[in-house]
């Protein structure tokens, strides 16, 4: 079989520890996170965490299911790229007299549709955002060039491609079950 880069969706309450929790699932099954990335959600007092792992699909629906055990853990989804829409940022740190010097800053900015974040006498923080193949490509570009002096990309955050967040529909058809409005 082969691997797929899935994206793990888990939503809780924002518990201490939790974190470790949902790891250890990944560690024990000696699976790599490629990306993590923890936020409040649309819905109050809910977190969000997106995870990006490549497995394959019988590996990844056991690893929900264990995660979905955890009693903090509200629910955990997974998609693959199709069902979602997601970003990337990165963060490029390069020296002004090299940027300078390659030419044209606004042909950079067109061509990769960055922003400049910081820019003074000794370096320049430029901003990218979107997949990791555009990210990747515009650090491969820049190194090649004109060096890069510090780099870093976020982990993934993702929205799926439905109308609500899945754990609504969830919600609703508990508070309906209960009589909960």
């Amino acid at each position: 079989m082969e691997n797929t880069l899935y994206t793990i969706t888990v939503f809780s309450e924002n518990t201490v520890g939790l974190l470790n929790q949902i790891t250890i699932i990944f560690t024990r099954r000696g699976l790599n996170i490629e990306t993590l990335s923890v936020s409040p959600s649309a819905i109050k007092g809910i977190h969000k965490f997106t995870i990006t792992l490549y497995s394959t699909e019988d590996v990844v629906v056991k690893v929900v299911q264990q995660i979905d055990k955890r009693v903090d853990i509200l629910k955990a989804y997974y998609n693959t790229d199709e069902g979602l829409v997601f970003q990337e940022i990165a963060l490029y740190k390069v020296a002004t007299d090299k940027l300078l010097e390659k030419g044209s800053v606004e042909d950079l900015i067109r061509k990769y549709h960055i922003r400049i974040l910081e820019m003074n006498c000794d370096f320049v923080v430029l901003q990218k955002a979107g997949h990791y193949e555009e990210t990747q490509q515009l650090f491969d570009e820049l190194s090649e060039t004109i060096g890069v002096l510090q780099f870093i990309r976020s982990g993934r955050v993702a929205i799926s491609r439905s109308k609500v967040e899945r754990l609504t529909d969830m919600l609703d058809g508990i508070q309906a079950k209960y009589g909960i409005k």
